[in-house]
């Protein structure tokens, strides 16, 4: 049998050789870590749905974040649980907020770390939607009025990027004018530009206690069948002024993550959500898979995928998995 002169199998025969040739690089400098912050103190509650991850109070975020640092990760991004909530999720936006006092806590014990601040009302609301309701519809021009108070608010607290992920239409340039007016024009927007209406937030939604009281969400997050609406909305966003653009999820929208980086010359963030990573600590938990090496199998394809940016529950497991290598 006559073989071709170039045998793809010499370059695998050893790992060294593996090394050498490999196309698609994992850093530690590719991940955030998402962090969830409650009220109180001295709080290190566990989320049931996703083990190894906790509601933090302040003090408790502040130690996580110097944790995350000292892994070299470069970045956190917060979630806040407000102590009351009400219909338009006012908490958001006061100073004393338990997501402000976090931005403040952490950026003075690591001020090197890039605090990311979600930025939406989900969280805060009584109703567990996105913003303020009219007549059982989210109305989207009065909650971006709600959103631009949300990210000066956050960006009084010293935070590096503002997070809008409610998926409004003109979100980004409501943050980006609103910034800019109050002299924030340094402070970067991450926009959930292309979120898909995904049954994949599950976890989250216990995790932030954020799941809508009546009705979904499928009115303003996007029809998981589309592709070419994602590189609208991202094309959009970028015009709009943002200075990153994320999918969400990632695992099951590989193909939207390659589209939207192949389109847009940006930095792109992808979400690796609570439902991947739950899928991933059940199945670990049960034996029937290798954990360390589907972790980062699964970050490493998200990043072939076109991601520069993985937010990641998994990160700090990931960042001591690089470490040894």
């Amino acid at each position: 049998m006559n073989f071709p002169e170039y045998r793809p199998r010499r370059m695998r025969r050893t790992e060294g050789l593996r090394r050498m040739v490999r196309e698609t690089r994992l850093s530690v400098d590719d991940f955030v870590y998402p962090l969830f912050v409650v009220p109180g103190s001295g709080v290190e509650k566990p989320i049931k749905s996703l083990p190894g991850q906790f509601n933090f109070s302040v003090d408790k975020a502040t130690e996580a974040a110097a944790r995350t640092a000292d892994l070299g990760i470069p970045a956190v991004i917060l979630f806040g649980i407000p102590e009351h909530k009400d219909a338009v999720g006012s908490e958001a936006w006061k100073d004393q907020g338990v997501v402000q006092k976090a931005i403040r806590a952490i950026k003075k014990a690591r001020p090197e770390l890039v605090v990311m601040v979600d930025s939406c009302f989900c969280e805060y609301t009584d109703h567990g939607h996105c913003g303020v309701l009219h007549e059982g519809e989210l109305d989207n021009d009065a909650t971006l009025e709600n959103l631009a108070r949300t990210v000066v608010s956050y960006a009084k607290a010293g935070c590096d990027v503002v997070a809008p992920s409610g998926m409004l239409d003109g979100f980004v340039g409501a943050c980006r004018e609103s910034l800019d007016e109050q002299h924030f024009d340094q402070v970067a927007i991450m926009a959930y530009s292309v979120k898909y209406a995904s049954a994949y937030y599950g976890p989250f939604r216990e995790a932030v206690e954020s799941a809508p009281t009546s009705g979904d969400r499928k009115g303003h997050q996007m029809d998981y069948a589309n592709v070419a609406e994602a590189v609208r909305e991202a094309s959009m966003d970028v015009a709009e002024g943002a200075d990153i653009i994320m999918v969400k999820p990632a695992l099951a929208y590989l193909d939207v993550i390659r589209a939207v980086s192949d389109d847009i010359n940006m930095p792109i963030a992808a979400y690796a959500v609570s439902g991947e990573y739950a899928m991933i600590e059940a199945a670990a938990a049960n034996g029937w898979i290798d954990r360390d090496r589907v972790v980062m199998e699964t970050l490493t394809g998200i990043r072939r995928a076109g991601a520069d940016i993985i937010i990641s529950y998994h990160a700090p497991h990931a960042a001591k998995l690089l470490a040894k290598v």
